[in-house]
């Protein structure tokens, strides 16, 4: 290749894709469960709040313990393997579920997707970032949050393709006794099966992270996958680039918890905590939680409600696609000041049309204008930046610990939202997510260093010294 076109994007494109095909499976798991609800919960005769929350949220369970593992296996066994065993409990799971008779059968297969969940939420992007180039790296990692909102989008059309009609007068019986309580519920499921055993065949094509294996002392082998991305002198630049961010630490290859709390890397992993519980408790969820009762509100039917939810997930998508060049353009502190900002003034004109009494076209106008906004910022930057600011050698196991924070986060957000509603109100509630936005925003201003451009040493030494990441452009490296 000539020596100006030092990187092989058709290959980095290909690697990064398969990789986020984690996303992908996140997504459509995640998402299924909603459309599928008030079959499965016929089918189960499921009529206790608490019984129809824990199987909503189970998966949670598994989220939590996929992601407290993710440190371990990704920095023993690196990042391809656990990719792999996220597939497997993927299949596993769309299987499960689809042919569960039993109530508690049906809540194991649930946590064990989610545990799949958890694994690829932490991993897919951590080696996204450690195969991209510096310049390009911002693009690549959005591209999982990307392949997240297509499996949500994805989930979203294949329930509404396979839910039959519902009649508005139907009981709970009658939907027990129907196609859609007895079988329709299941292919939903099922139909995850697909895209997770396809994941698991391409993992099997895509080489392992070349940082992880100079960590490992597998120098030869971390050349080889830097020379399929780029050419000699690139390979030869980031071998000898890595390496040095390595020799500053002994311990390299025994990395424990411990190290977390070193005085250099401590401050990064708070950063990364808040930034993973942010990006839960800004309030999106909370829109999604609502949406069938705004939907009502804007005069729409039982029926026209999956295909309104649909509309929600077409917003989200285009505005993740439009998000994937600003991410390197504009770069990921002003995206994150901006969706902040933009949040908090949404939430407080939603507060003010539900305390006015306004509803119908205008909440909905303005929760599309809040997803739209969370699509172009705080969704993708957060995952961008999760999978950047942490050290080399601790990243596995700091990646875990922010995945940790944002799984636990969602797991209080759902918990507490019921409580939330019946004590503040719907005006009180997104007043709530306001203030949580704006002190979100200062949190930002003050504490966030501007990544973008900056190679993953260069990044680690200027973090490490404490120094504000202002200008990027004296560490951008020429390829």
């Amino acid at each position: 290749m000539h020596d100006t076109q030092q990187l092989r994007m058709g290959y980095i494109w290909m690697i990064c894709l398969v990789a986020a095909c984690g996303g992908l499976l996140f997504g459509y798991d995640w998402v299924v469960i909603g459309g599928a609800k008030p079959f499965y919960e016929a089918y189960f005769s499921i009529t206790d709040p608490a019984v129809s929350g824990w199987a909503m949220s189970s998966a949670l369970i598994g989220c939590i313990f996929g992601a407290f593992i993710s440190g371990w296996c990704a920095d023993k066994l690196g990042r391809k393997i656990p990719l792999i065993i996220a597939a497997i409990l993927f299949t596993f799971s769309a299987w499960g579920t689809a042919v569960a008779t039993h109530f508690d059968l049906f809540v194991v297969f649930r946590i064990i997707g989610g545990i799949g969940i958890g694994l690829a939420a932490a991993v897919s992007p951590m080696y996204i970032a450690e195969v991209s180039p510096a310049e390009k790296r911002g693009k690549f990692v959005a591209i999982n949050q990307l392949t997240i909102v297509i499996g949500v989008l994805a989930a979203q059309l294949i329930n509404l393709a396979i839910a039959q009609p519902v009649a508005a007068n139907a009981t709970l019986i009658d939907i027990q006794q129907s196609w859609n309580g007895q079988t329709g519920w299941r292919w939903m499921f099922a139909a995850c099966g697909v895209p997770s055993f396809l994941f698991l065949v391409m993992m099997f094509f895509v080489p392992e992270s070349p940082r992880w294996l100079a960590r490992a002392g597998k120098t030869e082998r971390a050349r080889k996958t830097l020379l399929k991305i780029g050419s000699s002198h690139y390979a030869d630049a980031t071998l000898a680039e890595i390496k040095n961010t390595l020799s500053t630490d002994t311990h390299a290859r025994q990395v424990r918890y411990s190290a977390l709390l070193e005085p250099k890397v401590k401050p990064i992993i708070i950063i990364g905590m808040v930034l993973a519980v942010f990006q839960q408790w800004c309030g999106i969820n909370v829109i999604f939680n609502y949406a069938q009762e705004i939907f009502a509100s804007a005069g729409f039917d039982i029926n026209s409600t999956l295909k309104s939810i649909v509309a929600t997930g077409i917003i989200n998508l285009v505005f993740t696609v439009i998000a994937l060049p600003l991410v390197d353009k504009l770069g990921r502190r002003k995206l994150m000041l901006i969706g902040a900002a933009g949040l908090t003034v949404i939430y407080a004109l939603i507060a003010a049309a539900y305390g006015m009494g306004i509803l119908g076209w205008p909440v909905l106008v303005l929760v599309l204008a809040a997803i739209a906004i969370y699509a172009l910022t705080l969704a993708p930057v957060t995952w961008v930046l999760l999978s950047e600011i942490f050290p080399n050698r601790v990243r596995g196991l700091a990646m875990s610990v922010g995945t940790l924070a944002l799984w636990v986060a969602c797991f209080i957000l759902t918990y507490t939202f019921p409580l939330l509603n019946a004590g503040l109100g719907a005006a009180g509630s997104f007043l709530l997510y306001g203030v949580i936005c704006a002190a979100g925003y200062l949190f930002v201003l003050r504490n966030v260093p501007e990544t973008k451009g900056v190679t993953l040493e260069a990044l680690e030494t200027q973090m490490a010294s404490g120094k504000p990441l202002r200008s990027p452009a004296a560490h951008r490296v020429s390829h």
